[in-house]
C-alpha cells in the first residue's frame, strides 16, 4: 500500500472522473489492501453544547447568525456519559461529542469537557471531540484527559472556503490540526459537498488532507443537508453517484485513513449506501442524530450491514 503526500490535483481529478465502474473497482482493492476486511467503524455522535455559535457557517444550523436554533446549555456529564453507555451497548466504539463553539477556552465550561472525556474514556470507548479551534495548551490538556481523536473539518478548498466561512481562514483551520497533531492527538478531519464548490475544489480538498503526515486517522465525507434558514437552504441534495464518486475518491488517495460516510447519508437509498461502502467507506455515524440534523435510524443500520455482511469494529482492548 503506497501511503503519497504529494499528489497532485489534476491527478485527483483524473481519478474522479474515471469511468465510474473502473474507479469503484481500484477503490475496492485499495479498501481490502489497506482496512480490515468486512469491518466498519460505528462511531455515535452526541451535541453537548447545542447552539450560539458566533462563526457564519453557510451550511451550520448551530450559527446564531442564522436564527435557526434556539441556544441550549451544555449537557451535564452525568447525562453525556448515560448517553455514551448506550452507545456502547448499541455497538458503537468511538463516541464523539460536539460544541457550537468558535473555539475552547478556558473556564467551567471547557472544564466539563475534559471530564466528559475522562469518563467516556473510561467506559472503554474511544473519544472524540469537535471544539472548534484550539490551541496548543488545550490540546495539551485534551491529551491529558485521555481525548484519542479531535474532529476539525477542512469543509472545502482553500479556494472556496471564503465563500462558506468568512469569520476564520482556511489556515486557522489548518492551525488547530497542527496544534492537535503536536499534543498527540488523532486527526479526524474531511468536508462537504454539495455547497456549490466545483469538482476541482473537491479535488483540492482532498490534496490538501492528503498532504498532512501522517494522513488523518478519519476522514468524514458529508453531504449537504440543506437547512431552512441557513444560506445555503436552496442547494440542491448532492446526486449518489457523486456521492459514492466523492468516497472512491478518497480512498484511492488516502488509503490509510477511516473513509466516514457522514452526513446526507439519511437521503441516500440503502443500495446507494451499500455502493458506498463497497466502494472505500469504513465508518458510519450510527444513531439518529448528527449535532442537529437527521440520520439513519439504528435499526436501519442494522439491517444494512446485516445486508452488506458487515461486522462493527471490535473495542479497543483494555
Amino acid at each position: 500500500m503506497q501511503v503519497r503526500h504529494d499528489w497532485s490535483v489534476p491527478e485527483i481529478r483524473a481519478i474522479h472522473d474515471a469511468p465510474l465502474f473502473e474507479l469503484i473497482d481500484r477503490a475496492r482493492a485499495v479498501l481490502l489492501e489497506s482496512q480490515p476486511k468486512n469491518e466498519i467503524q460505528l462511531c455515535a455522535l452526541l451535541s453537548v453544547k447545542t447552539g450560539g455559535c458566533p462563526e457564519d457557517c453557510g451550511y451550520c444550523a448551530q450559527s446564531a447568525r442564522h436564527g435557526v436554533v434556539t441556544p441550549e446549555p451544555m449537557l451535564d456529564v452525568e447525562t453525556v456519559v448515560a448517553r455514551a453507555r448506550v452507545a456502547k451497548q448499541r455497538g458503537a466504539t468511538r463516541f464523539c461529542m460536539g460544541t457550537a463553539w468558535r473555539g475552547a477556552r478556558d473556564g467551567a465550561a471547557f472544564g466539563h469537557v475534559l471530564e466528559m472525556i475522562r469518563q467516556v474514556k473510561a467506559l472503554g470507548l474511544e473519544t472524540c471531540v469537535t471544539l472548534g479551534l484550539v490551541d496548543e495548551e488545550h490540546a495539551r490538556q485534551l491529551k491529558e484527559a485521555g481525548l484519542d481523536s479531535y474532529n476539525h473539518n477542512l469543509d472545502t478548498s482553500r479556494e472556496f472556503f471564503p465563500q462558506i466561512t468568512t469569520t476564520r481562514r482556511f489556515e486557522d483551520r489548518l492551525q488547530t490540526l497542527r496544534n492537535i497533531r503536536r499534543a498527540g492527538i488523532s486527526v479526524c478531519t474531511g468536508g462537504i459537498i454539495g455547497m456549490g464548490e466545483c469538482v476541482d475544489d473537491r479535488c483540492r480538498m482532498l490534496r490538501e488532507l492528503a498532504a498532512l503526515e501522517p494522513h488523518p486517522d478519519s476522514v468524514p465525507i458529508n453531504g449537504l443537508v440543506a437547512i431552512a434558514g441557513t444560506p445555503l437552504e436552496s442547494r440542491p441534495p448532492v446526486a449518489p453517484v457523486e456521492f459514492v464518486r466523492m468516497i472512491a475518491t478518497a480512498r484511492i488517495v488516502l488509503p490509510a485513513s477511516r473513509v466516514r460516510l457522514s452526513a446526507g447519508r439519511s437521503e441516500l437509498s440503502r443500495e446507494a449506501q451499500l455502493l458506498a461502502l463497497y466502494a472505500g467507506a469504513n465508518s458510519i455515524f450510527y444513531g439518529e442524530k448528527l449535532l442537529t440534523t437527521p440520520n439513519v435510524g439504528e435499526t436501519d443500520d442494522d439491517e444494512l450491514l446485516r445486508v452488506a455482511g458487515l461486522h462493527g469494529q471490535a473495542p479497543a482492548p483494555g
